[in-house]
């Protein structure tokens, strides 16, 4: 038990994808400007990121492992992924078509959302066992979907600031990316301190 809440928390905070391993930026810059499009985008890649994990898993060591083709892995993994967007959009586009629109063209972006591969990747090469593989997924998509939540609430108030000419736009946005980003370094003595 002490072992999944480390995957967990590790995955949320220490190890988040956006903001320590620097995966998925361009969702995190493009679609944190509204708090409800930073939920709805999250929500989707945690569900593609448990989901695609859950597929590549057992494809992984029960079709590639035994038939010596783990090199095909990336590319098998890319198609999986591509596949389970697909019918996330699908699913979005019929019952939430609010939703929907409100992602436009970042939708479909979460098949090459270099955060989704990563974690499938991760998990092989972290050697986890299914259950493992799928916290850490879980962990992955909460902690994309905290730094999604925070940074459109940081963009929120940087909409109110006098910022200057010079710093108007990406720039800020990278700037104040970066003081989120410094800011969960200290996760890492935290957990460490509490499960080390």
């Amino acid at each position: 038990m002490k072992q999944i809440v480390i995957i967990l928390f590790s995955a949320i905070l220490v190890d988040n994808f956006v903001l320590s391993k620097f995966l998925g930026i361009c969702p995190f810059l493009g679609v944190s400007k509204k708090l409800d499009s930073a939920i709805g985008m999250s929500i989707a890649v945690t569900f593609v990121m448990v989901l695609a994990t859950a597929t590549t898993w057992p494809v992984y060591y029960y079709v590639l492992v035994p038939n010596h083709l783990t090199y095909l892995n990336t590319i098998l993994f890319i198609l999986i992924i591509a596949a389970l967007v697909q019918l996330v959009e699908i699913i979005l586009k019929k019952y939430v078509p609010s939703l929907h629109r409100s992602l436009g063209v970042y939708l479909p972006l979460i098949t090459t959302n270099c955060a989704v591969l990563g974690v499938t990747l991760l998990n092989i090469e972290e050697t986890y066992g299914f259950l493992h593989a799928i916290i850490n997924a879980t962990g992955a998509g909460l902690g994309f979907m905290l730094a999604m939540v925070l940074f459109a609430g940081v963009r929120s108030k940087m909409e109110n600031a006098v910022i200057t000419k010079s710093f108007d736009g990406i720039p800020i946005t990278l700037i104040a990316a970066s003081i989120v980003s410094l800011a969960f370094m200290g996760f890492s003595g935290i957990i460490d301190g509490i499960f080390g």
